[in-house]
């Protein structure tokens, strides 16, 4: 049983025009992501129908060009200065290619990327002083700096370039700093106004965009088109996880199209080499960007990388293609291991009072620290910093989840860092050793206070569908809405009722036959019909896949190898046996088949408080128990029905019940109340939970009591219908670390029988609603009162 919660979109309803333009599905999409109007979804689906915007809306562009300008006219020597990761490399491609065509290059245009296991993100005084060092020694007097994708809050370092007088502009996109920092000229979109069309570009982008305004201002010199560039913009962009909206998906749409004519040499070996065609952004983030990212997770120096995708050199080429398909695989076996060894350590912590996962070992390969940190993320929902450790000196990366800004939670410690950057959901940091305590409890505490619960690990679904939908016209319904990403999100499907066969697994290996420590199951999925798809799912055993019915999470992939289209796994939800063995019985209907169902969504909501609340006397019936049987939802629509009124759900929103997260949260509140001798009301308690149903909570109390904590219940003098609970702990009293199965369990079949029902009456409410009918369901069963 998952302990993910599944939050499924409202379903919306698509007007004629749009499905006949794009298909149902798709249309569907366009209406749920907020794309409604028709010139919307002209320029979201056709660049050619959007116009770009000019590069000199960058408040300081003119500085930039105009200094550029001068050191092309008096022939200085120019340095790039890029970051290790894919935007960063792309970035320095991107110069390295584009202001060739001003500066010779290797003569008075040079470029240095620091080394990911020697060095950190952003600009640096040594970096610096050999950077200068290594010019001199080549008789060149440095003069200016570009940076690309990094430098906006390196502070120091920019004024120890300014003391050598070294002007420097810089471009980036990340986070700023409260001063601008001392440069000839900085272009980061972080200056313009949050829905400005150019304010999430990557590094990789900014780096283009300051070429545009170059090519622009001096249209004679170039020799090679600007929009030859385009193909690397793509890579940077996909590989960085930025939102994909306004110019970032304009470009991102331009790039794939010149990545798909396969132009550049290293490009086009590159999608050989992981057998991709290039028309897409899943052959970024899965083929080319992961190769790009591995040469510096695993040797630390990527100048080769620059090489690989600017050389026209087929022989350099291919060698620098074999090396960066061994450091992938490398990656992938490393990330593994460490990935374990996380997972070991997170035993340890007690999750229900961890806000932010803080861990740190030498061991560890500053390399892959940003990707484990990224899987621990996805599987615990919690914000993550991995670090390793070298010569009393902590370095990491800082993984977070939507909603909570990482950025800020560092910046507030910032006096005990040794530095810092990124954005609200992605860092790196170096601190002392004797720091990694106190600062862990710094922000820790921070988190609490800040942000004051922890998050259940949600996936949103975007549509229900059935496994005879899971066809090419569905793909290609999809594909009109690429590039997917931020903003963007690729569509993740539901499917009812299904079953998995066919079930194996083996590792991974390498185009040479090697076997690799990471692995995927495969499996065919089926339903009822007889409708089958093939499927995989990644990073998990064949064993732990269910034989038993489940509904699913999906996405829909094309598999180019096999030239078919399969399902990728993303979590399931088993049947019990209990329900399991019930719905093959009985028909998903209700007893009256002239109900007319309005239903209104107060989740969670106090009835009493609502009452007061409304202006108008509140009119419905009042649904406080989610159903749990056909019985259950026969009478409360037959309630509703004969009232003739709206039924009002105000049970506690079964798709949030997730049994992890509420024996986590009902051990926090046994210790709050055993330490502090408060009381919490049944009622107070249900809410904190999400969990009503009084046998699952009497097992939570049952399994409370094994851990050394006394439970008693007392009648409510202020309220007849509630109860008052106390929680007072022995002295044998365990932290309740251990996770309670047959409490997590019973929650998590809860749940599931829960939003089974909860789904029927919004289907039936939906249907009454679309048609303005009655809603004429199929006989109800014999034993659908069981």
């Amino acid at each position: 049983m998952s302990l993910t919660r599944w939050h499924i979109l409202e379903a919306v309803e698509p007007p004629t025009w749009l499905i006949k333009k794009v298909g149902k599905f798709a249309a569907a999409l366009l209406l749920q992501r907020g794309i409604v109007e028709p010139e919307q979804i002209a320029t979201f689906l056709d660049t050619e129908a959007y116009q770009p915007t000019s590069a000199f809306e960058f408040p300081e562009m003119q500085q930039a060009i105009a200094r550029i300008q001068q050191a092309y006219e008096q022939g200085e020597t120019i340095a790039i200065w890029g970051d290790f990761d894919a935007d960063g490399i792309t970035a320095t491609s991107v110069l390295w290619e584009g202001l060739g065509q001003f500066f010779t290059q290797g003569d008075r245009l040079v470029f240095y990327i620091p080394d990911r296991l020697k060095e950190s993100h952003g600009i640096s005084i040594r970096g610096l002083e050999e950077l200068r060092s290594q010019c001199h020694s080549e008789g060149k007097s440095l003069s200016l700096i570009i940076t690309c994708d990094t430098g906006s809050t390196c502070l120091a370092a920019l004024t120890h370039a300014q003391d050598l007088g070294i002007d420097v502009i810089v471009t980036d996109h990340h986070t700023l700093p409260d001063a601008r920092p001392p440069v000839t000229a900085i272009i980061n979109p972080r200056y313009l106004p949050n829905q400005h069309p150019l304010f999430n570009l990557s590094g990789v982008a900014v780096a283009y965009k300051l070429m545009e305004a170059l090519y622009e201002t001096l249209p004679e010199v170039p020799q090679q088109p600007l929009e030859d560039l385009l193909d690397l913009v793509a890579i940077g962009l996909v590989a960085d996880l930025v939102q994909l909206t306004g110019d970032c998906r304009y470009l991102a749409q331009k790039g794939i199209e010149v990545l798909r004519q396969k132009k550049r040499l290293g490009v086009r070996m590159l999608l050989e080499q992981c057998k991709r065609v290039g028309d897409r952004p899943i052959d970024i983030s899965f083929g080319i960007a992961p190769r790009i990212n591995a040469v510096s997770r695993i040797w630390g120096d990527v100048r080769k990388c620059v090489e690989l995708l600017t050389t026209r050199d087929e022989k350099i080429c291919k060698s620098l293609i074999d090396q960066t398909e061994l450091a992938n695989t490398q990656r992938k076996a490393l990330q593994k291991k460490v990935f374990k060894q996380v997972q070991e350590k997170i035993k340890q912590l007690d999750l229900s009072t961890t806000g932010i996962i803080i861990l740190a070992d030498p061991q560890w390969s500053v390399g892959v620290l940003g990707l484990v940190a990224g899987q621990v993320v996805a599987e615990y929902a919690r914000p993550t910093i991995l670090c390793t450790i070298e010569d009393g000196i902590v370095k990491g990366s800082a993984r977070s989840i939507e909603g909570i800004n990482l950025y800020d939670l560092l910046k507030d410690q910032e006096h005990l860092l040794l530095s810092f950057g990124g954005h609200p959901l992605a860092g790196g940091l170096s601190f002392r050793l004797e720091n990694l305590q106190i600062l862990a409890e710094s922000i820790d505490r921070k988190f609490w206070s800040q942000y004051g619960q922890l998050q259940s690990k949600t996936i949103k679904i975007d549509l229900e569908v059935a496994i005879a939908d899971l066809t090419k016209d569905l793909f290609n319904e999809f594909k009109q809405l690429e590039p997917f990403g931020m903003g963007n999100p690729y569509p993740k499907l539901l499917v009812r009722d299904c079953l998995f066969s066919d079930i194996s697994n083996a590792n991974i290996r390498t185009a040479k036959g090697q076997k690799v420590e990471y692995i995927k199951t495969e499996f065919t999925l089926s339903d009822r019909q007889g409708n089958q798809i093939h499927g995989d799912w990644w990073g998990h055993y064949s064993y732990e896949l269910p034989d038993t019915a489940c509904d699913v999470v999906i996405e829909l992939v094309d598999n180019a190898f096999r030239r078919r289209y399969d399902v990728r796994l993303l979590d399931f939800h088993a049947q019990s046996a209990p329900l399991h063995a019930e719905l093959p019985a009985l028909a998903t209907s209700i007893k009256n088949p002239h109900v007319n169902l309005k239903i209104i969504d107060w989740y969670g909501r106090d009835p009493i408080q609502l009452d007061q609340q409304l202006e108008q006397p509140l009119s419905a019936t009042i649904c406080d128990r989610c159903p749990q049987s056909w019985q259950d939802l026969n009478t409360i629509i037959d309630q509703a029905n004969q009232a003739n009124q709206a039924l009002a759900l105000v049970y506690p929103n079964p798709e949030q019940i997730n049994g992890a997260i509420a024996w986590q949260t009902l051990v926090g509140i046994a210790k709050y109340l055993s330490r502090t001798g408060k009381e919490i009301k049944r009622s107070q308690l249900i809410a904190k939970l999400g969990i009503a149903d009084q046998d699952v909570l009497q097992i939570g109390f049952d399994e409370l009591q094994q851990y050394g904590y006394a439970v008693q219940a007392i009648a409510d003098r202020s309220d007849a219908l509630d109860l008052t609970i106390r929680i007072s702990a022995m002295p044998s009293a365990d932290d309740g670390a251990t996770p309670a199965k047959q409490f997590i369990q019973a929650a998590n079949e809860l749940a599931f029988q829960q939003q089974f029902f909860d789904h029927q009456l919004k289907k039936i409410a939906t249907y009454s609603a679309k048609h303005r009918i009655p809603y004429n369901p199929l006989p109800i069963a014999k034993n659908a009162d069981q």
